[in-house]
Formats: C-alpha cells, sequence, structure tokens
C-alpha cells in the first residue's frame, strides 16, 4: 500500500471510488432510484521536448520557430507563463517530473544519467494500478537502481515502451500514432511521448521534409539571443534547432488530429513542455530562467473551465505528478513534493504556491547551484563560485560556443556574452525576473533589497534544511574539457550527491511552498 497525501480534502477533489459512493450515498438519502454517473476519467498524455527554451514557441513570442499546433493548443487552453523546472538538466529533471521530487531527494539521479533509488515511486506506476493504460515513447534517460533482494517489487511504470529510430525519423516521435492506434480501447490511457528534438546533434536537417514540416528555418531570420555571437555559424546552428522543435511540433499536430478521430480529444488532458532550456551557452544547465523555466500549456476541453486564458501564477515541474493522479481519481504517494494544479484548471488566476525552487548538479562538469522564486524574484546560491556556467559539453563543442570563444580571444564581448565565461561568479544573485528577463543586473549587493535577498536566502535555507540538502565536499568532478567539450581521459569517477549524506532519498518534507 503507498501511504498517500490528503489532497482530496484540501481540494476537494475525491478520488474515483470516493465519488462513486459519495453518489450512491447521495442517492440513497435522497430517495433517488438513479444517479447520474460521473464522467469517464480523462486520458493524459505529457508531450516533453528535449532542450528547447521556453520563449522557442510562437506562443511564448518567438519571431522566428514555427509552432502552429503547439501555439493552437495554448490558444484554446491555458498558456502557463511562470513555470519552471527543478533541473535544468536532461534526466535529472525527467526523474523529478516522474516522481514529483526534488533532484536531490530522488539520490544519485540528481545528476546526470543516474538512477534513481529502487523505492520511489513513478506516477505513471500509480496510473497503471488505477486501471490507465500507459506508454512511453520516445525518449526515456530514466532509470531506477534494482529492487534489493528480499524487497517488493513496484508496479512497473509502463505497459509497453517504444523509440523506434529510422524511415526518416530520428526524433523520438514516429511511434506516436502507432501507440494511440493500437491502445486497448477499453481503458483510460497515460501516454508520455518525449521528442528527441531538439537534442543535438541535430538531425532534423538531414531527414527535413518540406511537405510535412514546411520550409526550413533560414540563418538571416534568426532572432540571436544576447548571450551568443551574431555570426553565421550561430545563425545556423540556431536554425537547425529550431526546425527540430518545428518538427516536434508537427507530431503533436499529428496526435491531436488522431485523438480528434477517435473521439477521445474532448477529455484528454494534454500537457506540453520540455525537461531543460535550449543547448546553446547561458541556456541548458543553468538556474536562471534561460534554462529553468519551461513553457507549460495545458489543454482539455472538458475539465479546463476558462479555455483559452493565461496564467501568470508560479507553477512547478513537480506539481504535475499530482495533478496527473488526481484527475484521474488515484491517490498520491507520500513521496510527491508537488502541489496539485487542479484549482489552476478551474481558474488561470488561483493560488497553489508561491515558492519555486531549482537546483543544478554535475551535469558533465562540477556544479553545485541553488535558486528560489517568489514574489517576482530570483535569488540563487553558487556554491562552486571559482568555476564558470558555460553550459554542458554538447553545448561548448558547438559552433556557438565555439564562436564566442573567438569573440573573448578579440576581447570583443558585451556583458552578455562574457557572463557565459565569467570566473569566478558570484556566490549570490537577485534579480527582478519581468524588469530584467535576462538576467544580467545582479541586485544582491543594492541595499535597496536587502529586506527581499534576506526573506528569499532564508526561505532557500529552510527549504535545504527541510529537504535535506548538502553541499558534499566532494562533488563530482569535470569530466570533459570546459574550451572544446571534449571528454578528458581518465575523469569517470563520481563525488558524493548533495543530501547523500542525510540520506535526502527517504525524505519526503516538500519545504515552503
Amino acid at each position: 500500500m503507498i501511504p498517500a497525501f490528503p489532497f482530496a480534502r484540501l481540494f476537494r477533489w475525491q478520488t474515483f471510488p470516493v465519488r462513486m459512493a459519495a453518489l450512491a450515498l447521495l442517492a440513497g438519502c435522497s430517495g433517488l432510484d438513479t444517479v447520474a454517473a460521473p464522467a469517464p476519467r480523462p486520458n493524459i498524455i505529457l508531450f516533453i521536448a528535449d532542450d528547447v527554451s521556453w520563449n522557442d514557441y510562437g506562443c511564448y513570442g518567438s519571431r522566428s520557430a514555427r509552432t502552429p499546433h503547439i501555439d493552437q493548443l495554448a490558444a484554446t487552453g491555458i498558456r502557463f507563463t511562470e513555470a519552471y523546472l527543478t533541473a535544468s538538466s536532461c534526466s535529472p529533471s525527467r526523474s523529478s517530473i516522474i516522481t514529483g521530487r526534488y533532484p536531490h531527494n530522488n539520490g544519485h539521479a540528481a545528476e546526470l544519467h543516474r538512477a534513481m533509488p529502487w523505492h520511489l515511486v513513478p506516477f505513471p506506476a500509480v496510473l497503471r494500478d488505477a486501471g490507465y493504460y500507459t506508454v512511453l515513447s520516445g525518449k526515456n534517460h530514466m532509470t531506477w537502481d534494482p529492487t534489493p533482494a528480499g524487497q517488493p517489487k513496484l508496479t512497473p511504470p509502463w505497459h509497453h515502451t517504444s523509440d523506434k529510430k529510422g524511415n526518416g525519423n530520428s526524433g523520438g516521435h514516429s511511434e506516436w500514432i502507432r501507440e494511440l492506434k493500437e491502445r486497448p480501447k477499453d481503458q483510460p490511457f497515460f501516454f508520455w511521448f518525449a521528442s528527441h528534438d531538439a537534442h543535438r546533434a541535430w538531425d532534423g536537417d538531414l531527414e527535413w521534409d518540406a511537405a510535412k514540416y514546411g520550409p526550413k528555418h533560414q540563418p538571416a531570420d534568426i532572432v540571436v539571443p544576447p548571450f551568443l555571437a551574431d555570426d553565421l555559424p550561430t545563425r545556423q546552428d540556431l536554425a537547425s534547432y529550431q526546425n527540430e522543435v518545428t518538427r516536434f511540433d508537427h507530431f503533436i499536430g499529428e496526435v491531436v488530429k488522431e485523438l480528434k478521430v477517435q473521439n477521445v480529444f474532448e477529455n484528454t488532458l494534454i500537457f506540453v513542455l520540455a525537461d531543460n532550456g535550449r543547448p546553446f551557452p547561458r541556456a541548458k544547465t543553468r538556474v536562471h530562467d534561460s534554462g529553468m523555466k519551461t513553457a507549460l500549456i495545458a489543454h482539455w476541453p472538458a475539465g479546463i473551465s476558462q479555455p483559452g486564458r493565461t496564467s501568470d501564477r508560479l507553477v512547478s515541474t513537480i506539481d504535475l505528478a499530482p495533478t496527473c493522479l488526481l484527475v484521474a481519481g488515484a491517490t498520491v504517494p507520500a513521496s510527491v513534493q508537488g502541489l496539485p494544479l487542479l484549482p489552476l484548471l478551474k481558474d488561470p488566476a488561483a493560488i497553489t504556491r508561491r515558492i519555486a525552487f531549482s537546483e543544478h548538479n554535475w551535469h558533465d562538469y562540477e556544479a553545485y547551484g541553488r535558486s528560489v522564486r517568489a514574489d517576482g524574484l530570483l535569488y540563487l546560491i553558487n556554491r562552486r563560485p571559482n568555476l564558470p556556467w558555460q553550459g554542458p559539453a554538447d553545448s561548448v563543442a558547438s559552433p556557438s560556443f565555439q564562436s564566442l570563444r573567438g569573440v573573448r580571444d578579440a576581447h570583443q564581448l558585451t556583458p552578455a556574452q562574457a557572463d557565459v565565461f565569467l570566473n569566478p561568479r558570484p556566490e549570490e544573485e537577485l534579480y527582478e525576473t519581468a524588469a530584467d528577463p535576462n538576467q544580467l543586473h545582479n541586485l544582491a549587493g543594492d541595499p535597496r533589497y536587502a529586506a527581499q535577498k534576506q526573506r528569499l536566502a532564508a526561505l532557500l535555507a529552510q527549504w535545504q534544511e527541510e529537504t535535506a540538502d548538502s553541499v558534499p565536499a566532494h562533488l563530482s568532478p569535470d569530466t570533459f574539457d570546459r574550451e572544446t567539450g571534449k571528454r578528458l581521459k581518465g575523469k569517470s569517477s563520481y563525488g558524493t550527491t548533495p543530501g547523500e549524506d542525510r540520506d535526502a532519498p527517504k525524505v519526503n518534507r516538500p519545504g515552503p511552498r
């Protein structure tokens, strides 16, 4: 039996069996012979892009990326403008989403490519126990430690997984329609549709099908972020990236089309998001908005009360697990640290959380960063200030980073570009995110913000204490060169994971929310 937190009492959202019992009781007390059956449980789909920044969709203001199908879901659903990941790093972010827990509370999975403890429950397994047909199709990048001898094995999260590559599509979405068509028709379904788009190295250019995706993005039309060099190699790099964003969008449109053919679109809850920011300097692996902020779109015609609205309420991606479980009438495990988004589906102006936390640990390079967002402010700490935050190895090896190296060596960096190489970095940073969306003006030393900084620092310290976070002396070291992105010889050993010395994987306390 999985222990549960009583979210139902907080939100008056009862589990499916409880709703049935309540209706029967109501019928008996009122003398009615019959009572209307509850609405069928919704189907649920999570579309997860790989390495796509929040502002690289048309509905989030991109002037060059083409995302008509995602834009349409946003126009008829809810578009969240303050949604944040818990990690801007591939597998730690995905592991956090699937358990509803912070990365350091997922044990070794706080770091790239590493497994979660065997006892942590993935929410699709709970859906499966509740009668859902569950599928992962596309990128997985999540693993668990083996169940120790003598311990009961947990329900596997998936009835089926698929990740077929080839036939002109290596993007992870070639099986999505087949999965939809071949599903059991007598069960509600949960699909974790995770593309490889837009992860380096780009394959979308070689597999481009203009009849499906339209013309390729052209370097001349690209809007170059201020952190990058505005030259042809960088523009081509960004154009190839945006091609993959458009391909991801195309296959979302194909799934929507098939849902309508099967007459299940109206009662399918769809979320669109990404695991972290784009794989370019000053994005992926950053705790700033350029790495940690995500597009988040919810679409559910039968369940969203005010479609077409935008919500500026604070959301964390650990909130998706309890949301999916509760709309399915399933029990939320006590291990989940997120808060359900059900009030926001009814009223986008409701408040579910007031504080959001994120973290960055080893991803190719030694690192320890933590951040808290509240009241329009971002406060972060860096416990390895002597190391630059240049981005992951695939980004460092990219044409965009190498172009920046050339600008640096010519002593022509702008302040935004110089931040990519900054060393040492500040141990504290504070930003007003609306006034400074690129987070270039650090207010941590401004006496006018001393009270705000003190409050956020106290919240962050409280979260670290209550969730058993720690800063081990020996963190996992660099395994790639910070200038070239090439693997270092003989550098493959891990250090101590944050929270490991405090048994953080067994701690369920969420900290302030």
